[in-house]
């Protein structure tokens, strides 16, 4: 085991991390690693936000891996290495709603239930099936 990890371990469990944690952002710096085929304390913080995207844009991961990956490396850097703060930037997830609807605060008139009003005027999600036209 490297001098890094073992320095970031403890300095896991002195924070009291749980041991999925220390699992998850050991993870993430060991692929950091193999990725540039460098040590992490060898990086620069552009590099690790190019990884960071590299992860979102071409490996498509979910935007909870890659806001872990991205604690796990502020972790790295700021608490073990003692860089000053930088923070790697992970946009937020966009919205799951689809972009041709929308809440609207008062009743449906089909079936009186709040819902989601599409462009096309049904409501959505039906309460029942066949209750909206």
């Amino acid at each position: 085991m490297s001098e890094l990890r073992t320095r970031m371990i403890r300095d896991m469990a002195l924070r009291g991390f749980s041991p999925r944690t220390h699992e998850a952002y050991i993870a993430a710096v060991v692929k950091l690693a193999k990725y540039y085929h460098r040590s992490p304390d060898q990086l620069s913080n552009e590099e690790v936000q190019a990884y960071l995207a590299y992860l979102i844009q071409e490996r498509k991961l979910a935007w909870s891996t890659c806001s872990q990956a991205a604690h796990a490396f502020r972790f790295l850097y700021h608490v073990t290495l003692g860089h000053p703060r930088t923070e790697f930037h992970v946009p937020a997830p966009g919205s799951r709603r689809s972009s041709r609807s929308f809440w609207v605060g008062k009743m449906c008139g089909a079936c009186s239930t709040r819902a989601c009003i599409r462009a096309t005027g049904s409501c959505w999600p039906r309460p029942t099936p066949g209750a909206c036209a």
